[in-house]
């Protein structure tokens, strides 16, 4: 069984609290008897609330087990074209020898 959400323990709490204090106010028993009875409505009250509240997506696996899952689109590898590489001549008459002086 999966841990409780934030949301779902607040929820719970809050109604667990909220419902005790309408029913005690409500119901003005002062017996030891009806204040159990009203505390354990107001516990089942509670839990139904904090089991009813929705789960995030990822959690549910009952309503997504019904959706089958698309197809994978088939994958085509992209293989990039081969380049032509352009022939430069260089003559020797555009290219001159650079001569650097000897060191000292």
């Amino acid at each position: 069984m999966p841990r409780p959400t934030a949301a779902q323990l607040a929820y719970g709490s809050c109604t667990v609290i909220f419902s005790t204090l309408a029913m005690l106010l409500l119901s003005q028993t002062s017996s030891g008897l009806g204040i159990a009875v009203i505390t354990l409505s107001a516990l089942a009250l509670g839990l139904l609330v904090a089991v009813t509240v929705p789960l995030p997506k990822r959690v549910r696996s009952g309503s997504m087990a019904a959706v089958p899952a698309p197809a994978p689109a088939p994958v085509q590898e992209r293989v990039p074209a081969q380049r032509e590489t352009a022939s430069v001549s260089v003559s020797s008459a555009s290219v001159s020898a650079v001569r650097e002086p000897a060191g000292p």
